[in-house]
């Protein structure tokens, strides 16, 4: 099973500030616009259950199995007893394959957080005054505003533990002080009932964007001797190993080919995925003709380019890479690393690249990074740290250009 990671963020507030109301209300927005939501929810209280006496599952439980899995045709469920809290990060990563994760509470977890202060809630007031406060003041947010919450002890302390952190990026209120200091520290704020707005800001920055996964599988490769596409890899065809390996991070794939007829049989070796077969846009080959090829094929405004034979390319990279695409703003985020940049596992923004592209082309350039110094196009690197983070196997880069390179790597894999 291919890993894909699950961007979350953390929606906070205090007791009754109607944080779960809220969340309801966003999952289900965000399902009608077409999202896979999961959600996480923090409870406070030691002791939970979500079986019932009686039941055969309580029943093991209750006979001291220290885990135990309800399962049927259409849901499961999982009890397992702990010796410590598990982290959200954790719960968060055994959640692949969600577009979002909505997370009630965790206001420590290190998530991008949305606080919800309401004027019907006496708590929220009192927090939104020295949250006004602060802002004034010009205070940073994760500014311990204990010395602003004047008063007693008590309620210094607890202002210090329930106000808005350094993670906060938006405010969901009614309260004109918490928007005055939301407008103050540089971070929106939304209505409460402003569902559609909460939103769109989840689908703008945090959401997993929309991408197009693009293989470039050309044709004939001089060194491998026939077409590195269909040369057999642990008894099938390479490109069917890429496409197993990436399409979980794809919305849209694609493979560039100029062997149309012979990549045929991945219609029906994969009849879910819509495969789609483009020939190159010039009738000249290099690495940059192949990806402005790609850039112009592709429907969705990120673009993951990877090469036919990287045999260990990571689906997990991909997202990646996307999400920090979407946090930056950049046109291109390309692995760097000893060897300078990966741009055939990389990731491109359409609308910023095409144009740089084309302009690289028309002076005569052939290099895939050959347009990376464009005035224009915003380049993030993403080091090589970050890959093991993501990857932490490696190996994502490793390519074959022979027949025997080929076989060293089949023998590496066959012996996992």
């Amino acid at each position: 099973m291919v890993y894909v990671p699950s961007p979350a963020i953390s929606i906070v507030g205090r007791h009754n500030s109607g944080k779960t109301t809220l969340i309801e209300q966003v999952i289900a927005e965000m399902v009608a616009r077409g999202h896979d939501v999961g959600s996480v929810k923090h409870h406070s209280h030691d002791a939970f259950d979500i079986d019932h006496p009686g039941k055969d599952s309580y029943r093991h439980r209750a006979a001291g199995a220290s885990e135990t899995v309800i399962a049927s045709p259409t849901m499961m469920a999982r009890v397992k007893t702990l010796d410590d809290e598990v982290e959200c990060s954790d719960i968060v990563r055994s959640m692949p394959g969600h577009d979002i994760i909505v997370v009630e509470g965790y206001r420590k977890s290190g998530l991008p957080t949305i606080e919800i202060m309401r004027s019907g809630n006496p708590a929220d007031v009192n927090v939104a005054n020295v949250f006004i406060e602060g802002a004034r003041a010009g205070a940073s947010l994760g500014t311990d505003f204990t010395q602003m919450a004047r008063g007693d002890a008590a309620y210094a302390a607890d202002i210090k533990h329930k106000m808005p952190t350094s993670d906060t990026v938006a405010v969901v209120t009614d309260i004109a002080q918490a928007r005055e200091a939301a407008k103050l520290f540089n971070i929106p704020a939304f209505a409460l009932d402003d569902i559609a707005g909460i939103a769109d800001f989840l689908e703008k920055h945090y959401v997993r964007p929309r991408v197009t996964v693009v293989v470039q599988a050309g044709g004939e490769s001089r060194r491998m001797g026939r077409s590195k596409a269909t040369v057999p890899f642990a008894g099938r065809p390479l490109i069917c190993r890429l496409v197993e390996r990436l399409s979980p991070a794809a919305d849209e794939f694609i493979i560039t080919t100029n062997e149309a007829a012979n990549l045929g049989f991945l219609t029906e070796e994969f009849p879910d995925l819509d495969i789609k077969l483009v020939g190159d846009a010039f009738d000249f080959r290099g690495a940059l003709p192949g990806l402005y090829t790609a850039l112009q094929a592709a429907r969705n405004p990120f673009v993951a380019v990877v090469a036919c034979d990287m045999v260990f390319a990571s689906a997990s990279l991909v997202v990646a890479e996307s999400l920090m695409m979407a946090e930056t703003g950049a046109d291109v985020v390309v692995p760097v690393n000893k060897h300078g940049f990966e741009p055939f596992h990389a990731m491109y923004r359409k609308r910023g690249c095409v144009p740089a592209v084309r302009r690289a082309l028309d002076r005569g350039e052939r290099r895939a990074q050959s347009f990376f110094d464009d005035p224009e196009v915003r380049v993030a690197e993403f080091s090589q740290e970050r890959v093991l983070e993501v990857e932490p196997r490696g190996g994502c880069f490793i390519n074959a250009n022979t027949p025997e390179e080929l076989k060293r790597l089949e023998d590496s894999y066959l012996g996992e």
